[in-house]
C-alpha cells in the first residue's frame, strides 16, 4: 500500500496521455511546444515547493499510501511527478477547452444569423 498514490499518479497521467492522443490535444498535436511548456510549468512550480521548504511553510506528512522515499529534506518522490501530472492535466484540459469553445462559436453565429 505504500506506492498507492505514486501508482495512482503514474496510472493517471498515462490516462491523460491517451486522451491527448486520442484527441491530439497537447503533445500529440505539438510535441516540441508541449515539452517546452512541461519542462517551464514543471520547473516553476518545483522551485515554488523548494522556496516553500526552505521557508517552513511546507512540510511532508507520514501517510500509508506514501512510499516515503524522499529526493530532498520534506520533498517526496511523489512531488514531482504529481508536478509533472498537474501541468499535463492543466495543459489537457485548457487545449480541450479551447477546442470546444471554438468549435461551438461558429454554430452559435450561424444559429444567430437565422431568422
Amino acid at each position: 500500500m505504500g506506492a498507492l498514490y505514486l501508482g495512482a499518479l503514474i496510472l493517471f497521467s498515462g490516462c491523460l496521455l491517451l486522451l491527448d492522443r486520442r484527441f491530439r490535444l497537447f503533445f500529440w498535436r505539438d510535441a516540441l511546444s508541449a515539452a517546452i511548456v512541461t519542462v517551464v510549468g514543471f520547473v516553476f512550480f518545483l522551485a515554488w515547493d523548494v522556496a516553500g521548504i526552505a521557508g517552513g511553510i511546507f512540510f511532508r506528512g507520514e501517510a500509508a499510501i506514501a512510499t516515503g522515499i524522499v529526493l530532498a529534506p520534506e520533498l517526496p518522490i511523489e512531488e514531482p511527478v504529481f508536478l509533472l501530472f498537474l501541468v499535463l492535466c492543466t495543459m489537457i484540459l485548457y487545449t480541450g477547452a479551447v477546442r470546444v469553445l471554438t468549435h461551438r462559436r461558429p454554430r452559435r453565429q450561424a444559429q444567430e444569423r437565422r431568422p
